[in-house]
């Protein structure tokens, strides 16, 4: 089954150096074939965010939720159960410091 993970963080959060740096978890979870796809975001300041109301398109600046949290990247995943997915999500290093919400893919 595949997951979306969304990497969210609080902004103008400190950790210590190097504590962040997902290499190890994205080499790791590469070698396995368990990460199929994944990518840091742009800040929220360069959020647009698209709705269409009664045929307008209606552009606002910034994420559609004023949130403290702000998505920092996604990995999408493929695991055999909800249970895997959790214990990849839990050895990246932004759980640690931030949170990872593990969505699930229809299909």
């Amino acid at each position: 089954m595949k997951y979306l993970l969304l990497i969210c963080t609080d902004e103008g959060f400190d950790a210590p150096p190097g504590e962040l740096d997902p290499t190890a978890w994205v080499e790791e979870t590469d070698r396995a074939g368990i990460r199929l796809l994944g990518d840091r975001l742009r800040p929220s300041g360069d959020v647009t965010t698209v709705r269409v109301r009664d045929g307008a398109v209606l552009l606002t600046d910034g994420p559609f939720a004023e949130t403290k949290e702000e998505m920092g990247g996604f990995d999408l995943i493929e695991c055999a159960d909800l249970d895997e997915a959790i214990e990849v999500a839990a050895r990246h290093p932004m759980a640690r410091f931030g949170m990872i919400e593990v969505r699930p893919l229809w299909g």
